[in-house]
């Protein structure tokens, strides 16, 4: 998850989807609330621990920070300098993980379809749209801490993403370069705020309608897969925290017109094998989680 949340256009929730820890997530997330605190304040501290699930989500935020300091780097190092086939790698993660989330669905009734397709809908819809200019004001900055950490929940689309789409990425950046306490503290009250939010939200539509979300959670993964896509015409840059150079607004072309439109060697056959080791992890990661899930 923390790899994944790092490049713009994968979503630390697709790696918590494909993994099969996403509903544990979100119900641990939503245990954060006023009952928990009250816990706390009485220094009930094993109760409180094990009403949020304290083990659990420990050990999902040590692999978190254990990735952006050990390997978010070099997977940023791969994707400048082998775009071609880091994007391959979670293109085939992404296209073989959706099948076997919507094997969740027992039986696809009018819900669960129409919640496929509007997912798929919106998640495409988003990864065309062009960025756009937004306000620099406070109540801004808490609002888009708390939509880019909702999209860093859901399955799909990156906060990193919707951070460049909403023109405030370059904002952020450089408030947290100059150590802008106020646009920081406010653009982190307002992640906090948009997760406990959306965790009570998924909470709820997870216990209510549960097949449908899954099928509105799975066409997000589908309708971002253009966003992954490996071949990739830019059509605006930003400049990120280290003085490079990254992609805002671009699209999709196809590889045998790639080496026309940008004069770079295509790579299909790298890029077909990245793929095929893409869907290699997934197979093994649903193989070990059925091995466990069997020794339990």
């Amino acid at each position: 998850m923390g790899v994944a949340d790092v490049i713009p256009g994968v979503s630390g929730g697709s790696i918590a989807f494909i993994t099969g820890i996403y509903e544990e997530l979100v119900h641990s997330i939503n245990e954060l609330d006023s009952a928990s605190v009250r816990l706390l304040s009485k220094f009930q501290f094993a109760a409180f621990w094990k009403k949020i699930n304290g083990n659990f989500l420990v050990t999902v935020l040590a692999g978190i920070a254990t990735s952006l300091l050990l390997i978010s780097g070099m997977m940023l190092n791969l994707l400048k300098y082998y775009p071609i086939m880091t994007w391959s790698f979670f293109f085939g993660l992404i296209v073989m993980s959706f099948p076997l989330i919507l094997r969740k669905i027992k039986k696809w009734k009018p819900g669960s379809a129409a919640g496929f397709v509007i997912g798929v809908v919106l998640a495409y819809l988003l990864t065309v749209s062009s960025p756009v200019q937004t306000p620099d004001n406070i109540f801004f900055v808490f609002l888009a801490g708390a939509i880019a950490i909702c999209a860093m929940v859901l399955p799909g689309i990156s906060g990193v993403f919707i951070l460049l789409l909403i023109g405030k990425y370059q904002y952020i950046v450089t408030a947290l370069n100059e150590f802008n306490m106020l646009v920081i503290l406010v653009f982190t009250i307002g992640c906090v705020s948009g997760l406990l939010g959306i965790s009570r939200l998924l909470t709820t539509a997870l216990t209510n309608y549960h097949q449908v979300v899954i099928a509105l959670l799975s066409g997000f993964m589908v309708g971002a897969l253009n966003k992954v896509w490996p071949w990739r015409k830019v059509l605006e840059y930003a400049t990120n925290s280290h003085g490079d150079q990254i992609a805002v607004f671009d699209k999709s072309v196809l590889p045998w017109d790639f080496l026309s439109v940008t004069g770079k060697d295509p790579q299909l056959f790298q890029a077909i094998f990245m793929m095929a080791l893409g869907v290699l992890v997934v197979v093994l990661i649903e193989k070990i989680a059925v091995r466990l899930k069997t020794k339990h």
